[in-house]
């Protein structure tokens, strides 16, 4: 498949091709496509959803770098003593980051409390509220968008910076990046309007009443960005020449550490970052609508793909390497 075909392909597509907004491919440091649909253009934003997770894990290990995180065993409330924990609760006391950057947090609730978090004044405090639980750590891996959340609180504790700030200064600023900007509003009607746009957006990033990101949805990003950000990660935490994250932690990050199952396609799973294949280095931050970083150590390849919001779709990845790949002869 040449890129014109690959154009044309999604382009004229009325499937799961019909909401890609971008797509931008480096290879060993140069750009090598760079296309756009839809009224879209390269430095347009979209809500990129849960590869905002992604982004999560990238600014734990920032934390852990610099030393205001000691370690992903470090206990979650550590950074909140002023929180007062219910009575008879004693399983929150043993939860870890690792758990939440696993996804194997234990939470008191069968779905998540969208509607209590996302209507409360502090959504990290309000979610904390379900962590713990009667069943104590199983190690069960428990997908949680809101569970991230309290991620987001443990890096502003312990760094004592906004996520947001965090982000532009030791990620999206030093990797050439635009700055982003808190969203600002958090009105049901305005969460609605962000999900179902699908014109382009700023450079921002959902944000609670107290100036908190969303941790598990929210960043809108460029497919340059998420390539960009892919980049980093196949180069070892590099860019440029300057350390932005440490190698050792990146190598945890992308680690196979749990397998799941059907839902997620029986990929594994490291720190808020998938492992498509067991037996290949290759690494893939995933959100719903088909956004995607994914980066292919093999071949020395990121690709970033954006796509507003479509119910149903899930992993690029398949598409990636059977279309996108193939229209670069990679």
């Amino acid at each position: 498949m040449s890129k014109e075909q690959l154009h044309k392909l999604v382009e004229e597509s009325t499937g799961n091709e019909s909401n890609i907004c971008q797509i931008y491919v480096i290879r060993e440091g140069e750009t090598v496509y760079d296309d756009h649909w839809r009224g879209y253009k390269t430095k347009d934003a979209v809500n990129v959803n849960s590869v905002t997770k992604g982004v999560m894990a990238l600014l734990t290990g920032i934390a852990l770098d610099m030393g205001s995180i000691r370690s992903v065993e470090q206990k979650v409330m550590d950074f909140f003593p002023d929180y007062t924990v219910k009575r008879g609760e004693k399983t929150i006391f043993e939860v870890t980051i690792r758990h939440l950057l696993t996804m194997t947090a234990p939470y008191k609730c069968t779905s998540e409390p969208w509607k209590k978090v996302c209507t409360s004044n502090d959504w990290t405090l309000a979610m904390l509220d379900f962590l713990g639980g009667r069943k104590g750590i199983t190690g069960e891996f428990k997908y949680a968008t809101l569970g991230i959340q309290i991620l987001a609180g443990v890096i502003e504790r312990a760094t004592g910076m906004k996520c947001i700030d965090l982000a532009n200064e030791r990620l999206f600023l030093p990797l050439g990046l635009p700055e982003r900007i808190l969203h600002g509003d958090s009105s049901k009607e305005d969460q609605f309007d962000f999900f179902m746009n699908k014109k382009p957006r700023a450079y921002e990033w959902y944000s609670d009443p107290q100036g908190a990101v969303t941790a598990g949805w929210g960043l809108c990003a460029s497919a340059r960005d998420l390539a960009r950000l892919g980049e980093l990660v196949a180069n070892g935490g590099v860019f440029e020449g300057k350390r932005i994250i440490s190698r050792e932690y990146l190598r945890e990050m992308t680690a196979p550490l749990l397998k799941l199952g059907e839902r997620f396609g029986f990929m594994s799973y490291g720190y808020l970052w998938y492992r498509p294949y067991e037996d290949r280095e290759v690494f893939a931050a995933i959100g719903d609508s088909g956004n995607i970083i994914y980066v292919n150590m093999e071949k020395k390849v990121a690709v970033g793909v954006t796509g507003t919001f479509k119910p149903r779709i899930f992993d690029r990845v398949e598409f990636i390497e059977k279309k996108v790949l193939p229209a670069i002869d990679c």
